[in-house]
């Protein structure tokens, strides 16, 4: 049943078993709130999917004109170099489009272009995992190189921690709280932690990714829990506290269970030894409530997403008794590397020269915040933001 869970929602019913005077009335109001639009045909959303529903809805009272199913051929240009409209394909037939007041690159990243990532971001990327649509694939990144537009950025992705896909064409399923909850520990293929496992998505990353271009590659990720963990918190979004992990995961190999840190080893390839002392090293520091070794619970981030019922951590408690394995792969949200942009959203030439007429936004731009992630939202805040800008600006400047 659909039901309109925003940020804050997601916390507490991540943790129903762990806060259930605090979750459950949560739960119980959005399962209403679905179950009455249902009753009168609508379907409720929240956070991003319901601002731009509504910024869609205001597009249509507006009166102004959608054309679904059309591609962008090339940007069209005067003899001064000004962007002054685009050929665009639909269904076969092509149109060129006048735009007076300029254009606006806002196709989303190039997601879905293997060639592109693995020439600007991993040598390695070969499996699409990506969670964005299925037409970004960088087509208007080529356009505007064409007319002397900088690229920057193009190493970079709104990263995303995942459970790996059980077959390939699959989508990954994300991991956000889960990764924070007390009672788990990420290992690499050498069964060592490599990370603040509690890290925001796109710090988890770029964390890979450095190690690659450093030339020591993660080449698995596991992420270990106990059976307290999982009688706790809901699981990659939709498999519930005690609920058993699914048997096509035990099939794939990217899940594994053990009655020992010594099987558990086994099971997922990496040397026994070191498991252990992995594991012995981190209950240590689970039990006094400090990660001396990566920090996780020290961050306010870190803890928004943990057990406030765990103290003095909430982020950390040593693992015991049954434990889990679960793949991991790195997925992401979407490209965020694209065309330089001014303040105004014009793009830009390397030298800093403006090209009338043609601005840039979202993933198709060059990420506003560079290499950071200042948390949920980034895309949709910039996307909104500097769609008004860009508006204001064409509309004053032509």
């Amino acid at each position: 049943m659909p039901m309109p869970v925003t940020g804050a929602d997601y916390k507490w019913m991540n943790l129903m078993m762990r806060t259930p005077l605090k979750s459950i009335p949560k739960i119980i109001r959005r399962v209403v709130q679905g179950m009455g639009g249902l009753a009168i045909k609508r379907e409720y959303s929240a956070g991003g999917q319901a601002i731009a529903g509504g910024m869609y809805a205001g597009v249509l009272n507006a009166g102004i004109p959608v054309w679904t199913e059309t591609s962008i051929v090339e940007l069209v240009t005067d003899e001064r170099g000004a962007v002054t409209g685009a050929v665009v394909e639909q269904q076969g037939r092509r149109a060129t489009v006048t735009a007076r007041k300029g254009v606006v690159l806002a196709a989303g990243g190039f997601d879905h272009n293997r060639k592109l990532r693995r020439e600007h971001q991993s040598e390695r990327y070969y499996d699409n995992l990506s969670l964005g649509s299925e037409g970004n694939t960088g087509d208007t990144l080529a356009m505007a190189e064409g007319v002397g537009a900088e690229l920057a950025n193009l190493d970079q992705a709104w990263w995303f921690p995942a459970v790996a896909p059980v077959a390939e064409g699959q989508a990954p399923s994300i991991l956000l709280a889960e990764r924070s909850l007390p009672g788990s520990m990420i290992v690499d293929q050498t069964g060592k932690r490599f990370i603040n496992e509690a890290t925001d998505y796109m710090s988890f990353g770029q964390e890979v990714l450095r190690r690659e271009q450093e030339g020591d590659p993660v080449t698995d990720i596991w992420l270990i829990f106990d059976q307290q963990y999982r009688n706790s918190c809901v699981f990659a979004g939709g498999i519930f506290p005690r609920m058993a992990l699914p048997d096509a995961w035990y099939e794939a190999g990217i899940a594994h269970k053990a009655e020992s840190i010594g099987e558990l080893a086994n099971g997922i390839g990496v040397d026994r030894s070191t498991l252990k002392s992995t594991l012995d090293r981190f209950n240590l520091i689970a039990g006094a409530g400090v990660d001396e070794d990566f920090q996780r619970g020290h961050s306010a981030y870190d803890r928004y997403y943990g057990d406030p019922t765990q103290t003095p951590n909430p982020n950390l408690r040593p693992l015991g008794g049954t434990l889990y394995a679960v793949k991991m792969v790195v997925s992401d949200l979407g490209t965020c590397g694209g065309v330089m942009t001014d303040e105004f959203g014009r793009a830009v030439k390397e030298s800093g020269e403006v090209i009338e007429g043609l601005y840039a936004q979202g993933n198709a731009a060059a990420n506003v915040f560079g290499h950071s992630y200042p948390g949920a939202g980034a895309t949709i805040s910039q996307g909104l933001v500097y769609g008004y800008i860009i508006a204001k600006h064409a509309a004053e400047a032509r």
